[in-house]
């Protein structure tokens, strides 16, 4: 069975109604990045930072996953799916992928400030300031931010040097080092990016570019490699 990766960005959250800094200049519902979603920002002011990701939670629950999460799920009836993303929602999981790898973390759990390895899964949508791990230390969200590390790349990496065939979807490949992970991966592996804007893609080599909407194009090209293994 041939293995299929994908790498999702924004711009498939988007189309569920989940906003992003790349909306308009860098702000977030009047939020800026330097101010919610730093480590610096944490230090300044965590109880801000907290209430953000406290409302991008409650957002979350009003949402639900579009064609193309649901489209990406149908893959996996004739193919070994591996998806990677740079978002922080659930909405992969929600629509039923297996195996999902999140690069940049993820929104309904917390992390000790103190030990990286202490992650706990949130009840409801809120994350208090009080809040402790069990070493005492208080708990921050569990998300990468702006300037921070990325732990899962060196794995999300050797994911895409297996794969047979390369999927890109709503990402303008600008955020790195997630848009490197497209230089991981076999020169003549078929790829494919789904994308509505114009993108970067001069030095992708066997690349077939679908300028659509994620919704429109991830059931078109799921639908064309579903047939392709009949």
């Amino acid at each position: 069975m041939k293995k299929i990766v994908v790498l999702t960005g924004a711009g498939i959250s988007q189309e569920s109604g989940i906003k992003t800094f790349r909306d308009s200049d860098g702000l977030w519902e009047e939020y800026r990045i330097e101010d919610v979603a730093t480590f610096e920002a944490w230090e300044r002011n965590p109880k801000l930072v907290l209430e953000f990701y406290n409302q991008r939670r409650k957002q979350l629950m009003d949402v639900k996953p579009n064609a193309a999460h649901l489209a990406l799920v149908e893959l996996e009836k004739k193919y070994k799916v591996e998806i990677i993303t740079q978002n922080v929602d659930d909405l992969h999981e929600r629509a039923g992928s297996k195996k999902v790898l999140h690069l940049h973390g993820e929104l309904k759990k917390s992390r000790s400030t103190i030990d990286d390895s202490l992650i706990y899964d949130i009840k409801g949508w809120e994350l208090k300031w009080g809040d402790l791990c069990s070493k005492g230390s208080q708990l921050r969200p569990h998300i990468v931010w702006f300037g921070e590390a990325v732990p899962m790349i060196s794995l999300a990496s050797e994911i895409s040097s297996q794969a047979d065939i390369f999927i890109i979807v709503g990402t303008s490949l600008n955020v790195y080092p997630a848009a490197g992970l497209v230089d991981f991966v076999k020169p003549l592996v078929p790829k494919y990016l789904i994308d509505p804007k114009d993108c970067k893609t001069a030095n992708i080599k066997n690349l077939t570019f679908i300028k659509e909407t994620a919704g429109i194009g991830v059931p078109f090209l799921v639908e064309k490699l579903l047939q392709e293994q009949n």
